[in-house]
């Protein structure tokens, strides 16, 4: 068999369609259809079934896509070797990170992987984003309710929502000590296109435990959490944010938390490191997933057993 066009199936197959393979393999769409169907006529077997805008594999053709995929990387983990012999740890890492964690938090850990390895290429995005693993990124971190079963996710732990504002805001206003208080404060908090703000609350000493559930309506609302901290150091009302987004101002007694007898969440609050389970990661795509995970155990709360976020 050609492992020129097993390279190109295992394209296909990740790609999802041919438009995109052709895309990155920088070939037209139908010179990709073409040598497809030559491989399928050699073989004897149909490979992909074919819409308009995707292909997914047969059972046959799952199955050489596993061997193609392993082949692959076997072939890339070998030139990687190769190329590594004699000099530093090289390579390109892209990554993509949410804006807010990501400017707030991991551009620290960021800055000193990068001198840690001065021969990596770090190629970072800051987005907010429904996908997760996309060309040109080895690993996404995001914030989500349950990892999507299709890619490897490490835990990197609790992510703590509070609900907290500045010393100026509570000397005119003071703190609610409610959660019908908080709701009919000016909040300032993120929000999704198209949901509602649902705040669930956990009461910390409950036994059993006890939810309790309010809809908010905040004026002041952004996916950009740096937006959302100053908005609340200016004194505009109380922020419902990650604990990250205002820490160095809470120890500081600018930034004053309430109602901490409650675990609060809103939309998501655990954080993973996503990547592809079958794409070969080179050496400086392991030794950053090991750092960050490293990084995030010093930094976020372990896991709260027994606790539900849903």
């Amino acid at each position: 068999m050609d492992v020129n066009a097993l390279t190109l199936f295992v394209e296909i197959i990740d790609a999802g369609n041919f438009s995109q393979a052709a895309r990155k393999l920088k070939m037209t769409r139908a010179n990709v259809s073409y040598h497809l169907n030559q491989l399928e006529k050699s073989l004897g077997v149909q490979l992909v079934r074919r819409t308009t805008r995707h292909v997914e594999p047969t059972e046959v053709g799952l199955r050489l896509y596993e061997h193609g995929r392993e082949i692959q990387n076997e072939v890339l983990a070998a030139r990687e070797t190769i190329a590594s012999l004699g000099r530093g740890l090289q390579g390109r890492v892209g990554i993509s990170v949410p804006s807010g964690y990501g400017q707030l938090v991991m551009s620290d850990w960021l800055i000193e992987f990068k001198r840690l390895y001065p021969g990596i290429v770090l190629d970072v995005l800051f987005e907010n984003r429904t996908e997760n693993v996309r060309d040109g990124v080895d690993i996404a971190v995001r914030i989500l309710v349950d990892p999507p079963p299709s890619l490897v996710a490490r835990d990197m732990g609790h992510v703590r929502w509070i609900a907290c504002a500045s010393r100026a805001y509570v000397a005119q206003n003071g703190l609610p000590r409610s959660l019908d208080e908080l709701r009919q404060a000016p909040l300032i908090t993120a929000g999704v296109v198209g949901r509602h703000s649902r705040l669930r609350a956990y009461q910390r000493d409950a036994a059993p435990e006890q939810r309790e559930e309010i809809m908010l309506e905040p004026t002041l609302i952004s996916e950009h959490f740096p937006f959302l901290r100053e908005g609340i150091l200016a004194g505009l009302g109380v922020g419902l944010v990650p604990d990250y987004v205002v820490q160095a101002e809470v120890d500081a007694g600018e930034v004053l938390t309430t109602l901490d007898e409650y675990r609060l969440s809103l939309f998501a609050n655990r954080m993973y490191l996503l990547y592809m389970p079958n794409r070969h990661q080179t050496r400086a795509v392991r030794t950053c997933i090991e750092f960050l995970l490293g990084k995030a155990g010093q930094t976020l709360l372990p896991a709260m057993d027994h606790m539900p976020f849903d």
